[in-house]
C-alpha cells in the first residue's frame, strides 16, 4: 500500500512565496539600480507640475512648532523611482477603539527588510465607534501612512534628502500667481469649515496680507497631511481656535472679577471714610 504524502497548505504558500522572492532578489542582482538615474527618475515625476510637486509634503503644527515631512505621494514616487523593492500593507488589527496597518518594506538588493505598525483612533469624541464605511477610510489611510514609513525607513535619507529640497523649492517657487494662490488656499479650507481668523491663528499672523509663498506652502502641506490622515481639521483648527477661545473668555472673566474686587474695595474705603467724619 503505498504512503499518503499530505502537504500542508500553509506550507505550500510558504513555499510558494520564498520562491518568489528567491527569484526577485535573482533579478535584482542582476540588474541594480543606478543612483544617479533613481534620483532623475525622482525628480522627473515629483515635479511635473506644481500640484505633483504640493503633494509631495505635509506638515503639522504642534507646540507652537511646524514639523514638515514627505507624504505618502512622496513616498510612492520614491518607491516606484527605487525599483528592486517590495512593498506590502495589510490591516492587522482592529479592538474597536483604534486600526492598526502594519506596513513591510523588502529592498531586494540589499536585503534589509522594514516592518512598522500605525495606529489609526476609530472613535470619535464621545467615544462613539465609527460606522462600517468610515473604518474602512480610516484603515485605509493608516495603511497608506504606513506604507510611506516602511519605505522611508528602507530608502536612505541621505540619498534622497538633496533631490526633495528641490522638490520643494519647485513647490515654493513655480505657483500661480501669489493673490489667487492666497485666495484658492483660503476658498478650500473654508468649505471644510476653517475660517479666515483661524488660518491667521495657525500661521501666527494678522492679516492674510502676510500669507507669502512660504506660509501658502505649510496650508499645503496641513492640507495633504489631513487627507492622509495624519491629523484632523479638528486637531489642527478647530481644537486650537476653541481652547484660544476659551483663554480669552477666562481672562476676560478674570479682569471683570479684578474689577468687582476694586469696586468693592473702593466702595468699602468710602464707607469707612464717611463713618469717620461722621463721627467727628
Amino acid at each position: 500500500m503505498n504512503d499518503i504524502i499530505q502537504i500542508q497548505q500553509s506550507e505550500m504558500l510558504q513555499a510558494l512565496n520564498r520562491s518568489e522572492v528567491d527569484i526577485q532578489i535573482s533579478t535584482a542582482k542582476q540588474y541594480p539600480r543606478c543612483l544617479p538615474n533613481v534620483l532623475n527618475q525622482i525628480a522627473t515625476y515629483a515635479t511635473m507640475d506644481t500640484e505633483t510637486a504640493e503633494d509631495c509634503f505635509y506638515a503639522l503644527r504642534r507646540s507652537g512648532e511646524v514639523i514638515e515631512g514627505v507624504s505618502v505621494r512622496m513616498a510612492e514616487i520614491i518607491a516606484g523611482a527605487w525599483g528592486n523593492m517590495r512593498v506590502q500593507t495589510r490591516i492587522i488589527g482592529n479592538d474597536g477603539k483604534t486600526i492598526t496597518a502594519q506596513g513591510i518594506c523588502h529592498d531586494l538588493e540589499t536585503n534589509i527588510a522594514v516592518s512598522v505598525e500605525v495606529k489609526r483612533r476609530i472613535t470619535d469624541k464621545q467615544g462613539k465607534t465609527f460606522s462600517e464605511d468610515m473604518q474602512v477610510v480610516t484603515g485605509n489611510a493608516a495603511s497608506a501612512i504606513a506604507f510611506r514609513n516602511a519605505v522611508l525607513k528602507v530608502v536612505p535619507k541621505a540619498v534622497t534628502k538633496k533631490v526633495i529640497e528641490d522638490v520643494k523649492q519647485v513647490a515654493l517657487g513655480k505657483a500661480i500667481d501669489l493673490e489667487t494662490s492666497r485666495k484658492n488656499a483660503l476658498s478650500n479650507y473654508a468649505k471644510a469649515g476653517v475660517s479666515e481668523q483661524m488660518i491667521l491663528d495657525y500661521l501666527g499672523i494678522t492679516k492674510k496680507e502676510e500669507i507669502d509663498k512660504e506660509k501658502l506652502f505649510a496650508l499645503k502641506a496641513a492640507w495633504n497631511a489631513i487627507k492622509e490622515g495624519t491629523t484632523t481639521i479638528e486637531d489642527e483648527f478647530i481644537k486650537p481656535a476653541k481652547e484660544r477661545e476659551a483663554a480669552k473668555k477666562a481672562e476676560t472673566n478674570k479682569d471683570k472679577v479684578a474689577e468687582a474686587m476694586q469696586a468693592a474695595a473702593k466702595g468699602t474705603n468710602e464707607a469707612t471714610s464717611n463713618n469717620k467724619k461722621s463721627l467727628l
